[in-house]
């Protein structure tokens, strides 16, 4: 099966929020000191420890996290955990480093471990959607569909609503989730949710599911190549034809049962 990689796109690396906080402070602090300012949020226990460590440290792991995110975008993974190596040597708490750890360990499809890293990364920020959908991921990827189900729920709640692409393709993998939990007429009636007319290709790939539990191959083939005709960039369509490889109803590249040595 090859590597699923929808949740490399989310990941989206911010670095971390105190980062952000830090270098606006002196402003933030003159607006806060005016009379019925809103109160800033309370810092986490690592975002705090994170503050505290000199400027020097903290500048230094930013360089070293960003240089990981640039070296994963181009798939050099074993590179990219020495990078995150460095980093962890100097801060260990980062939600964002056990997050791309996460990530790293999903491409070499070392799935115990990917689960492990975003685990602690959640603990270190709950209710984080780029590291939740990373979790429900790898829940999808193994077959694990109730908790995967139940997830992609909770984040469908907290996406936004104008993020139409990544919730279109959440609801998606939740109709096929509802599949293998025997939820026939919900899956159904989720797969004519939307049309031809809607801006994901939702409709297409939801039809080639149906097509493809009725046993019609060449339909299911029809509603694919539909799609490819419509959404013509292979970045669009890369997740929702990944989704169906996790699933099932296309063979992997890599065959069933394929794993990579854990480093």
């Amino acid at each position: 099966m090859k590597p699923f990689v929808y949740a490399t796109l989310t990941l989206a690396l911010a670095l971390t929020p105190v980062v952000a906080q830090e270098k606006a402070a002196p402003k933030k602090a003159a607006e806060e000191a005016k009379p019925g300012a809103a109160a800033r949020p309370e810092l986490l226990p690592n975002q705090k420890a994170f503050l505290n460590l000199p400027e020097e440290k903290r500048t230094e792991f930013v360089k070293i996290l960003t240089e990981a995110s640039r070296l994963f975008q181009q798939k050099r993974i074993f590179e990219t955990l020495a990078e995150l190596d460095k980093a962890e040597a100097i801060f260990r708490d980062s939600p964002e480093l056990l997050n791309l750890r996460g990530s790293c360990f999903v491409e070499m499809r070392s799935f115990d471990k990917a689960l492990q890293a975003f685990e602690e990364a959640r603990k270190l920020s709950p209710k984080n959607p780029s590291i939740d959908f990373n979790i429900a991921e790898v829940l999808f990827v193994t077959k694990q569909w109730q908790e995967s189900h139940d997830l992609f729920l909770e984040i469908l709640k907290q996406l936004p609503p104008e993020n139409i692409s990544l919730g279109r393709l959440i609801e998606f993998k939740i109709l096929l989730c509802k599949k293998k939990l025997g939820m026939k007429n919900e899956a159904i009636a989720l797969a004519e949710k939307y049309d031809y007319l809607d801006d994901s290709p939702y409709y297409y790939y939801a039809q080639a599911a149906i097509a493809y539990d009725e046993g019609n191959l060449l339909k299911a083939e029809e509603w694919l190549a539909m799609s490819g005709r419509i959404f013509r960039d292979p970045n669009i369509l890369a997740p929702w034809q990944d989704t169906l490889v996790e699933y099932g109803y296309i063979k992997s590249f890599y065959g069933e049962d394929a794993t990579v040595a854990e480093p």
